[in-house]
């Protein structure tokens, strides 16, 4: 008889950061990539930041793979459905060991906190919002989906960003309709929908935007 079991052990796993954090810095960014992504080319898509204020971090989605039959190129998954609990579990902590590693000595309130996901990524960083003791001040989902199973946001961001792609054919209106009430639930602040014209892509002049026109105000 087949019996599924469990143990736990110790792993590593690496992150990305771009620009310096130092007293020129006044955000700080937390962003997590889409599946089939690598942190260090998604971290890219920030580069076009001013480099000064803006601190990038980029955490590494744990379970890589070959995307194609030649074995040449590689990206990455959050989590699947298969034992979805443990996996959850095992990506928070180590978002968890990435936050306190870079800001556990950081007075964040000297800085506006921005956390962004893209694609899948906006499903870790809402369950990481939801189920860790963290707060932000922005909060960014860009062409992804809250998961159903995040049902309260103790630590309200003061704005939050829907960024997607008028075009993205991985978004339906209907799916629109209820990330827009279940974002009500949650926020107390308003989604405030950034939409370009595009598909199912990092959009970096929306990016620009808010972190020119949004984060200087907070």
């Amino acid at each position: 008889m087949n019996e599924e079991k469990s143990v736990s052990y110790t792993t590593t796993n690496t992150y990305q950061t771009l620009n310096t954090l130092n007293d020129q810095t006044k955000n700080i960014w937390i962003v997590c990539h889409g599946l089939g992504h690598l942190s260090t080319f998604f971290i890219k898509h920030f580069e076009s930041l001013a480099p000064d204020p803006n601190y990038i971090i980029a955490p590494q989605a744990p379970s890589k793979y070959y995307q194609d039959k030649s074995y040449k190129y590689i990206g990455a998954s959050w989590l699947t459905r298969e034992n979805t609990e443990i996996e959850i579990e095992n990506v928070l902590n180590y978002l968890d060991q990435v936050y306190n590693k870079e800001l556990s000595s950081v007075d964040l309130q000297k800085y506006t906190v921005v956390l962004m996901g893209f694609s899948q990524g906006v499903s870790v960083i809402t369950r990481w919002l939801a189920h860790r003791e963290i707060s932000c001040d922005v909060l960014i989902l860009h062409s992804g989906k809250i998961p159903a199973d995040v049902k309260h946001i103790a630590n309200q961001p003061k704005r939050v960003f829907s960024i997607y792609g008028n075009e993205d054919p991985l978004i339906s209106k209907e799916a629109l309709r209820q990330q827009q009430q279940l974002a009500k639930s949650l926020f107390n602040a308003s989604m405030e929908e950034v939409i370009f014209d595009g598909t199912h892509v990092v959009h970096e002049a929306s990016l620009q935007q808010i972190a020119n026109t949004v984060l200087n105000t907070l």
